[in-house]
């Protein structure tokens, strides 16, 4: 796998933990520069702490559209052009059909739709010719899960809007695919508001439920989405899985 991004420029929208940390660390260590955005000024803080001097963190909330701008502004004054677009913005609430509230399905298409949508549509413009986009969506965003309604639905969308951006850059050869993660063990396992105990319940279920039997790491969902940006130079419309098995609804072989 490559490991020299020097001379590279990036943008990782919802990048100062986890996953989108993960690859910014990748990146950086191998030389290239970063710039990542998160809502939370403490994670900001830390991720600003843990970063090379080649990358940097910055407040942004993708859910509204001076969030956007503010971080479209940046990048270009920071970076000029790019190389690679990496948009992992996603929340996350367990709510059955029954419970869901017009707030909980507003806050989760804000963000995981409409807000990963115009973060592209804004950033866009900053990709070279020949460069890359990588949209993280998730193994919920097919099938039914109960209590993941909402967000299934809104993760659905933005595949289907990923196929669309891939179809519309063709012209400016820019690859536009979808990271596509199941049970990954990060700080809050993509769910907001978990517990201590929720979440070891939670990395449990993903081990219990996971054909190859653990949950995936953050490195492990960036190495694939880094291959996707700088290696699958013939790979555009597409998504990837990095789910140990599980969306593919296979078995181990009986002991």
């Amino acid at each position: 796998m490559r490991t020299d991004y020097s001379g590279t420029r990036s943008v990782i929208v919802g990048g100062t933990h986890g996953m989108g940390l993960a690859t910014a660390r990748m990146l950086t260590e191998g030389g290239g520069r970063v710039l990542v955005s998160g809502r939370n000024s403490a994670n900001v803080a830390e991720a600003n702490r843990v970063l090379p001097p080649n990358g940097e963190a910055m407040v942004s909330d993708v859910a509204t559209a001076e969030g956007i701008e503010t971080l479209v502004k940046y990048a270009e004054a920071r970076l000029g052009t790019l190389d690679f677009v990496f948009v992992n913005v996603g929340i996350a609430e367990f709510a059955p059909i029954e419970a869901v509230t017009e707030e909980v399905f507003d806050r989760h298409f804000a963000v995981n739709t409409r807000g990963a949508f115009f973060a592209m549509q804004k950033l866009a413009p900053l990709v070279r010719q020949g460069g890359a986009i990588v949209v993280t969506s998730s193994v919920a965003d097919e099938g039914g899960t109960p209590g993941m309604g909402i967000y299934s639905a809104s993760k659905a969308a933005l595949v289907s809007l990923a196929s669309s951006f891939a179809a519309e850059l063709l012209p400016r050869g820019i690859r536009v695919n979808t990271v596509s993660p199941g049970f990954i063990k990060t700080p809050t396992h993509g769910v907001a508001g978990l517990t201590e105990a929720q979440r070891a319940e939670f990395e449990a279920l993903g081990d219990a439920t996971t054909p190859m039997g653990r949950n995936g790491t953050a490195e492990e969902v960036a190495r694939a989405a880094l291959f996707l940006a700088f290696e699958a130079t013939f790979t555009t419309g597409a998504k990837l899985a990095v789910d140990g098995g599980l969306g593919q609804k296979i078995t181990a072989p009986a002991a």
